[in-house]
């Protein structure tokens, strides 16, 4: 029996109301916790940072943003999602406008700690949003939800305007404020999330920290954080390394990168939905087995020398238009993907979302800080730039065959995967 079945004190609008909201709130965490990738331009001119002070002063949210969305997720499970979101926007806000005021570049980075925050809301509106809906329909709503991600777009079009016009302290302002004024219509928007009012409603004891992280145990949880890795993780990495890359090797000015890589953001994360919508009815697991074929051959391709803007290429290398199709294609099979990860956890551990949704979200989160890092040192090792690619193809080869081995396994067992998410 499900949570909505046992509790019947919800409205006919309700989760509709919830999911929306969320959705909206955590476009707005997304948009704030990839605040850096413009401003940090700018402050690294005024501070005169290096390449490696700045790859921190970036990755820093991206980190701790990671980190903290397991414990983010645990929490909302012990006091709801309703207050859990909230505080959560509030304190990422708060560390934002204090970022307008920082001078030094210690004061940014431990700014950027706090800014982190907004990142971790992910875990968060996860487990708050799964209660609302049935088994048959949350790969849809968690898919509309991580939609959200099209908050990165909305500060890289955004932001460089009122930099440009007033300065990056009043973008860190400005993004500031609205996410604190998110907060509080959320909180007087919504309720709290079923599963939460069950649980209070029977005055039933919090989880220990034991139980919470029992199911991390399986060895399950951290083949999915491997799938997430990638989906998520490498989408990131992707966004972020886009604009170098194509500078790099194709001689793209620095205005066109960009606009490529916001594009690439963007159907890359509103495309998640779709996703959802098909977990829901092909089942997630063969959209999994879509997703990591697809991309193997993409990443394959996209690991062939690229042919130079000026023909000085090798003759088997690929052009700037076939490596933008297939950077595209690539970009909406992750986005699948990602919907599919989280269909799995509600599925196979209803009672552990909160847990096992932040410790998959925080190793997608890292995949983001960590990918970025390995291409650069990879192309410093081997002067290639697309042994990026190399990489990625290779952490889709390991999780297929993992997958497939795992899939047989469960077969020979006897063990039948939840509905859901077969």
């Amino acid at each position: 029996m499900s949570v909505i079945e046992k509790s019947q004190s919800m409205s006919a609008g309700e989760p509709a109301k919830a999911l929306w909201i969320s959705t909206v709130a955590f476009t707005l965490c997304f948009a704030v916790w990839t605040i850096f990738a413009i401003i940090g331009i700018r402050i690294k001119q005024d501070l005169g940072l290096n390449e490696a002070e700045f790859g921190l002063l970036v990755g820093t949210p991206v980190l701790t943003g990671s980190l903290v969305r397991i414990v983010l997720g645990i929490w909302t499970g012990r006091y709801g999602g309703r207050l859990v979101y909230t505080l959560t926007m509030l304190a990422a806000a708060l560390a934002t406008f204090l970022l307008s005021y920082a001078q030094t570049y210690t004061q940014m980075l431990i700014a950027g700690l706090g800014v982190g925050l907004a990142g971790g809301s992910f875990a968060v509106g996860v487990a708050y949003v799964s209660p609302f809906f049935p088994a048959e329909k949350q790969g849809t709503a968690l898919g509309i939800f991580g939609a959200g991600n099209v908050g990165a777009a909305v500060t890289k079009f955004a932001a460089p305007f009122v930099l440009l016009a007033w300065g990056w302290q009043a973008v860190a302002e400005i993004w500031a404020v609205g996410l604190a004024l998110m907060a509080i219509v959320f909180w007087f928007t919504t309720t709290d999330d079923p599963a939460f009012r069950l649980r209070r409603e029977r005055r039933a004891a919090s989880k220990s920290f034991a139980q919470e992280f029992a199911p991390l145990q399986n060895v399950q949880v951290w083949r999915f954080s491997l799938y997430y890795f990638f989906a998520f993780g490498g989408f990131v990495a992707l966004s972020l390394w886009l604009p170098r890359y194509l500078v790099g090797v194709y001689g793209f000015n620095l205005e066109t990168a960009g606009m490529v890589a916001a594009a690439y953001s963007i159907p890359g994360s509103i495309f998640r939905a779709f996703g959802g919508v098909l977990s829901d009815k092909k089942g997630a697991r063969s959209v999994m087995y879509t997703m990591l074929a697809v991309s193997a051959v993409a990443t394959l391709i996209l690991s062939l020398p690229a042919a130079s803007g000026g023909g000085t290429g090798p003759a088997f290398g690929i052009t700037p238009v076939i490596f933008i199709v297939v950077i595209f294609v690539l970009g909406f099979f992750m986005s699948l993907g990602k919907a599919a990860v989280y269909k799995h956890i509600p599925a196979y551990y209803p009672e552990n979302v909160g847990a096992v949704g932040g410790v998959v979200g925080m190793m997608g989160g890292l995949g983001g800080f960590i990918l970025p890092i390995a291409f650069g040192l990879l192309k410093d090792m081997t002067g290639l730039w697309s042994s990026c690619f190399l990489l990625l193809f290779a952490i889709v080869v390991i999780s297929l065959i993992w997958m497939h081995l795992s899939v047989k396994q469960l077969s020979r067992q006897g063990h039948s995967a939840p509905v859901a998410a077969t």
